[in-house]
């Protein structure tokens, strides 16, 4: 049995959501999850069982969110955003329980940090994403790294902690180079309709500037441009 609240929206009985937090239409909120006051979850969004969304978290819209994610307070998510199960994003970075002449610390005791996750962009299951940070759009995150830097748009991370390994098409699709100082600003993608089979990464005669390399999603068909 679930509770329908409109026509266009779903949340679980056992989950709890103030009523001073705002969710999209057709967004579905399941089992046990709890979304807390002033936070805001968009537009066609799934929110998976056992989430913790703090106050005044932010969340676009068409977001999906794995079982147990954990996001506290200072976490903004854009649109299309996929958070695998169990991603924890923190908001301190020095924590401490007590001061250090041992009271315990209040929320004047501490600094609040931010991250940003930007358009499309994904996070594997189990990654930590340490405060201050920001995500870039359409940038991967690998299952379990741990990342306390920023994140390159398209950029795909792994590790602990988490290093740039390689670039990822819109589709998710790693790029055929995983040498990163070979790729040029992956955020202007060439719009495409070449003359060439799928599955073919073409050199600069007559498709380029001497020196780059063409290539051709093989999921997606998009086409990118990268520097030799």
């Amino acid at each position: 049995m679930v509770i329908v609240l409109t026509d266009m929206m779903m949340i679980h009985p056992t989950a709890e959501v103030s009523p001073q937090a705002s969710i999209g239409h057709d967004t579905q909120i399941w089992n046990h999850t709890q979304i807390r006051e002033r936070a805001v979850v968009g537009s066609q969004c799934v929110v998976g069982r056992d989430v913790y969304i703090d106050v005044d978290v932010h969340i676009g819209d068409r977001v999906k969110i794995q079982n147990s994610a954990l996001l506290y307070r200072g976490v903004t998510i854009a649109d299309g955003v996929f958070i695998g199960p169990r991603v924890c994003f923190t908001n301190d970075r020095y924590p401490r329980a007590i001061t250090p002449s041992g009271t315990l610390k209040t929320t004047d005791d501490w600094t609040q940090g931010e991250i940003f996750v930007e358009y499309g962009a994904s996070i594997g299951a189990g990654a930590i994403i340490v405060t201050g940070v920001t995500i870039g759009r359409f940038a991967m995150v690998a299952a379990g790294a741990v990342v306390t830097r920023d994140v390159p748009p398209h950029g795909l991370v792994m590790g602990v902690p988490a290093q740039l390994v390689n670039h990822v098409c819109a589709c998710g699709q790693p790029l055929p180079c995983n040498d990163t100082n070979r790729l040029s600003d992956l955020a202007n993608v060439v719009a495409a309709d070449p003359p060439q089979p799928r599955r073919t990464a073409y050199t600069h005669a007559g498709y380029g500037n001497q020196g780059s390399v063409k290539y051709l999603c093989d999921v997606c068909d998009t086409l990118w441009e990268m520097a030799m």
